[in-house]
């Protein structure tokens, strides 16, 4: 199909509120951590999430498309999704926003891994050569042997593994699933997973006045960078896209530094500007060979 001249613009469009919406999402799950727990946000953020994609899709109508197709595939999906939601949150609450963003950008390095092992897709010598100078961009932020691996690092890193078994596991869904039927089964499963572990000892701690609101702002921008990144890339091929969504890692940490007093590490810098290079490397060279055109 030919592409209309106005959709990179309209593509850029979207990616701004990309942006926006991941850069909310993190700075309202930090102001919620100080009452909640990470499961506790994940819980009240996942309830806020029914509403919302049964609403997107009653809109769109798309909701018939909500089934039990592929139900196996959608619980292992939800369950790394669990894994690194977790991970992240836990993470945004402990070490830097540039920190967590640089360490969550390597999941097409941790993708391009497990793609191979789990569905058979080559690894191919710039695929490799990729992943190795993204895991080299972790080991320079991350400097073990000269400073603590701390809990908040570990969790970052984790995070980006459990974001791309869930980015392997969608793969496969979206040749059977709608995004609607995606999305409600994520956000329904992870309701049920994080209730069973906040309320293990049956007490799941209610949120006060003060963080309803980022509780608010954590639900509806998670619902929309996901829904904004999607037709990002229905708009414009992911060469053109994804290196505006690198935009995330700059805008955050003058955020940081802004509102939080956080430092701007030179070895989180040049950690961070080898992962996004390694990621824009890949993009080219995928969308050359025709996987990511769409």
């Amino acid at each position: 199909m030919t592409e209309l001249p106005s959709q990179p613009f309209r593509a850029a469009l979207m990616m701004i509120g990309t942006v926006a919406s991941f850069t909310a999402m993190a700075v309202a799950a930090r102001e919620a951590s100080t009452e909640l727990s990470a499961v506790e946000i994940l819980f009240y953020r996942s309830v806020s999430g029914i509403f919302i994609v049964v609403a997107i899709g009653a809109v769109t109508g798309t909701l018939s498309t909500i089934n039990t197709r592929n139900f196996g595939l959608q619980c292992i999906r939800n369950i790394c999704q669990l894994w690194g939601t977790v991970f992240w949150l836990f993470a945004i609450s402990a070490i830097s926003f540039a920190q967590v963003f640089t360490f969550e950008f390597t999941t097409p390095l941790w993708t391009t891994v497990l793609a191979s092992l789990f569905l058979g897709e080559r690894l191919t010598t710039s695929r490799v050569a990729t992943a190795i100078a993204g895991f080299v961009g972790i080991v320079v932020v991350a400097r073990p042997g000269l400073v603590e691996i701390s809990p908040g690092v570990l969790a970052a890193i984790f995070c980006a593994v459990g974001f791309a078994g869930s980015a392997v596991a969608t793969r496969k869904l979206v040749h059977n699933a709608s995004v609607t039927n995606i999305l409600f089964w994520m956000v329904f499963m992870l309701a049920l997973f994080a209730a069973a572990i906040a309320g293990h000892d049956g007490v799941i701690a209610i949120p006060t006045w003060s963080v309803i609101d980022s509780l608010i702002v954590v639900s509806v921008s998670g619902v929309a960078a996901h829904y904004f990144l999607s037709s990002a890339l229905s708009l414009a091929p992911a060469v053109v896209v994804m290196p505006m969504d690198f935009l995330r890692l700059p805008v955050i940490a003058i955020i940081g530094a802004l509102f939080y007093d956080e430092l701007l590490e030179s070895p989180v810098l040049i950690g961070a500007a080898i992962i996004l290079i390694a990621n824009f490397i890949n993009v080219r060279i995928e969308t050359r060979s025709g996987k990511l055109n769409r």
